[in-house]
């Protein structure tokens, strides 16, 4: 897959310190734009990529879902996909083990820097809600604004990480490389077991 080849050819560039370059001048001009208002703006944004807005989230999902009677199994696929790109970030921090950048960080931080937390899990959970929103929202300007939505919180998600000082820039497109390639294996998986449920009805 390409997300997978991406993300082997991203990380290898990484060990060689071939992406310094890259992270030094992209990391100095995004923190060039910092002032006390874009900060405090910057820092709540970046909290809506947090372990708590998604549990806050899923929770509003799930109350709405009950309310409304509509299918649950969303909400599952939903959270399944996070909680399996929150997994492996985890592993692939451990493994890897990138130090954070040594600049100020505005924002506290406790784990190893590559890939980004914040925005693996944003494009995972954002991103998934943007496929489902695409199949299945039938109002077109709806669809329109929920979708554009979802990527203009995957994209300043991941810059609030570099501005914030906590991530380089090659950190943020990891995170995004693989949440993206947890979307794509989810979809397959979850496209297959419905495929397979839907012979079992016509078989019974």
């Amino acid at each position: 897959m390409l997300s997978i080849s991406v993300f082997i050819d991203l990380t290898g560039e990484l060990a060689e310190q071939e992406l310094k370059p890259f992270d030094d001048h992209w990391s100095a001009y995004i923190q060039s734009f910092r002032t006390e208002n874009l900060t405090a703006c910057l820092t709540v944004i970046t909290h809506l990529g947090s372990k708590i807005t998604y549990i806050v989230v899923i929770s509003l999902l799930i109350i709405i879902s009950f309310l409304k009677k509509i299918g649950w199994n969303y909400i599952l696929q939903v959270t399944v996909v996070l909680i399996l790109s929150s997994l492996t970030n985890v592993l692939l921090k451990d493994i890897i083990n990138r130090p954070r950048p040594t600049l100020e960080h505005l924002v506290q931080v406790t784990s190893s820097s590559y890939p980004s937390g914040h925005s693996m899990s944003a494009m995972a959970f954002y991103g998934f809600i943007f496929y489902l929103i695409l199949r299945f929202k039938k109002n077109d300007l709806l669809k329109v604004v929920f979708s554009f939505l979802c990527v203009l919180m995957i994209i300043l998600i991941g810059l609030s990480r570099i501005y914030l000082g906590v991530h380089y820039p090659s950190d943020v497109l990891g995170g995004w490389v693989a949440g993206l390639l947890w979307i794509t294996l989810c979809i397959v998986i979850f496209n297959f077991l419905d495929i397979h449920k839907t012979k079992e009805i016509y078989q019974t």
